[in-house]
């Protein structure tokens, strides 16, 4: 047997190793580094990690921060070409639906902000999926520990809701955009027929999903080789779903929700159990919605409404820690990070009762977002014990909105925010045969037992925790960014946009910066750069602790782009977390 080929054994079968948990991987964890509870020991380190990741990029005339260097290109290409913004976003957001397919694509949906520069204006676009029209509150089989049996409301076909990416990027393009289909869809094609080098995050990706990859021989057949997880380096090409968009681009919206694309949807779907049917997809409504607006410390901001919980609960979360002197806690103390947690519990409980789809239930959203209530919030915090069973507040007396993110702003100040996904990494698990498009798992964002705010209903959009944000003073843009990462999307903003005001770091070095999440129970966890001296007082206080990476996928992988008011110099900041990237010219 030649060399090369008893190497590729070897690791094949240590990537069946890895699968199985036999043996650990560093391919998604950058060398660990200590961070100190000085800010100034503590910036100046994530100044290394921020100049030798080479994420970010400084530009004068357009900026794109998206989750891989080729997206990001496709993005500034089609700036240099003299689109607009919301041009350069869609062209993004189809090339990634190829080069990150376990993130978003085709069969996913999302939101997209936008802001003019002339005008100042801030239009949201929704794109999230719906519940198909047979959906019922109680769809699914429950075992003992009332959890659906099988799985089936995130594996499968049964967890399938109808898709909104291809409606939602085209209602943009056509309403805001200045370049044709053809143009700004041609990056994403060229990629799907020719194909890409798979990165060490995505193998890494591949190899954690692979129970669910392997059930289903279309999606195998693109994301495993002779059975096993791709290795780094591995050219992904998928024909099918070059020849998909061929059509969408050919014939629009119709091209994928109606005739022959519609039908081999409904045919896969069907096929293994689920429910959508053609009248489903034909009837799949765009929203335009207004966007929730707040404060904090004097800056303006602008995000996702309902059926995203995440711009109402980013908010919430930044009034509470409003009452806090930042700068006195400390950056990355166990003051801090205490405070921080706790004023999560409240947020997370928050969301859990009360937000919906305001199509469909009444959410109480002046009380969330109300400085007062945030007051109350706060008092209930004690900064030398950990709060537990942390209930939901009452808002309604104050009353008076797996995934990947990117951030576009072009020469004339226009700015655009996307967060999208097909749920957790690759969906359900199914590829739709003959059009290879990999299909969301969104059904599992809804709550399963019936009764609740968010509980299944016909043509509903789930909870969504997504949360594409601007950031502005005196209604002048400062910054746009957002984050994949399920629930800790919110914290993850807010951490990010506190950095910025509270610290005063930059946006790469604010996205470099360490993380934490606690939901309103469990754990508390935190990246591992965090001191062992810092994790110590946190235990004190009562924290279970969950230690994480240096630099984890499970905090996301946030994009932004900031905008000097002074001189206009854009500055794009991109996740170490994934394989994001900057790109400006």
């Amino acid at each position: 047997m030649k060399k090369s080929k008893i190497l590729k054994a070897v690791a094949r079968v240590t990537a069946l190793m890895l699968v199985l948990g036999m043996v650990t991987t560093g391919c998604t964890k950058p060398v660990e580094k200590e961070v100190t509870p000085s800010k100034q020991e503590a910036v100046e380190e994530i100044e290394k990690t921020h100049s030798a990741s080479k994420r970010d990029a400084i530009g004068m005339n357009g900026m794109v921060a998206a989750a891989t260097p080729e997206a990001t290109q496709v993005g500034v290409d089609i700036l240099k070409k003299g689109g607009n913004a919301i041009d350069a976003a869609v062209a993004t957001g189809f090339a990634l639906g190829v080069l990150e397919p376990n993130a978003s694509g085709l069969g996913g949906g999302g939101f997209m902000m936008v802001r003019f520069a002339e005008t100042g204006e801030n239009v949201f676009i929704d794109f999230r999926e719906m519940a198909p029209q047979k959906a019922t509150a109680d769809m699914y089989e429950l075992d003992a520990d009332g959890k659906p049996v099988n799985r089936e409301y995130e594996v499968g076909a049964k967890s399938i809701a109808v898709p909104g990416e291809v409606a939602g990027l085209l209602t943009a393009l056509e309403q805001y955009g200045t370049m044709k289909r053809e143009e700004v869809m041609n990056p994403a094609i060229e990629y799907a027929e020719r194909g890409f080098e798979a990165s060490d995050v995505l193998c890494s990706i591949i190899e954690k999903k692979f129970d669910v990859i392997s059930q289903f021989d279309s999606t195998s057949k693109l994301y495993l080789d002779d059975g096993l997880p791709l290795e780094a380096g591995h050219k992904i090409v998928n024909k099918d779903l070059a020849n998909t968009l061929k059509v969408i681009s050919k014939e629009g919206k119709d091209g994928f929700y109606k005739g022959e694309i519609a039908k081999k949807i409904v045919e896969e779907v069907q096929k293994h159990g689920g429910i959508i049917t053609q009248d489903d997809l034909a009837n799949y409504e765009v929203k335009m919605r207004e966007p929730v607006v707040g404060t904090y410390r004097g800056y303006e901001i602008v995000s996702a409404p309902p059926a995203s919980s995440g711009g109402t609960h980013v908010i919430e979360l930044l009034n509470i820690m409003e009452n806090y002197d930042m700068k006195d806690l400390g950056f990355n103390t166990a003051n801090s990070w205490h405070a921080w947690a706790e004023g999560m519990k409240m947020m997370y409980a928050d969301r859990g009762k009360y937000m919906a789809d305001t199509d469909f239930v009444k959410v109480p959203l002046d009380g969330l977002v109300s400085k007062d209530y945030a007051k109350k919030q706060f008092e209930r915090i004690d900064m030398n014990k950990s709060m537990e069973g942390v209930e939901a507040g009452e808002p309604w007396k104050y009353e008076s909105g797996s995934t990947t993110h990117y951030s576009v702003v072009d020469k004339d100040g226009n700015m655009v925010a996307v967060t999208k996904t097909i749920n957790h990494f690759f969906g359900s698990g199914v590829t739709v045969s003959g059009a290879g498009i990999l299909l969301n798992d969104e059904m599992a964002d809804f709550t399963i037992q019936p009764g609740n705010s968010n509980s299944i209903e016909p043509k509903k959009r789930p909870l969504s925790s997504m949360s594409p944000t601007f950031i502005l003073k005196d209604q002048k843009p400062i910054a746009t960014l957002g984050t994949p990462g399920g629930k800790r999307i919110i914290t993850t903003v807010a951490l990010i946009i506190s950095n910025m005001i509270d610290y005063g770091m930059d946006i790469q070095e604010a996205i470099d910066a360490p993380r934490i999440n606690h939901y309103e129970s469990g754990q508390l966890k935190i990246e591992g750069r965090i001191p062992q001296e810092i994790r110590d007082e946190l235990t004190n206080k009562g924290h279970d602790i969950d230690v994480k990476g240096d630099y984890d996928l499970y905090f996301g992988g946030a994009q932004g782009v900031t905008i000097n008011e002074d001189t206009g110099e854009l500055h794009g900041g991109a996740d170490p977390r994934r394989d994001g990237q900057a790109i400006g010219y």
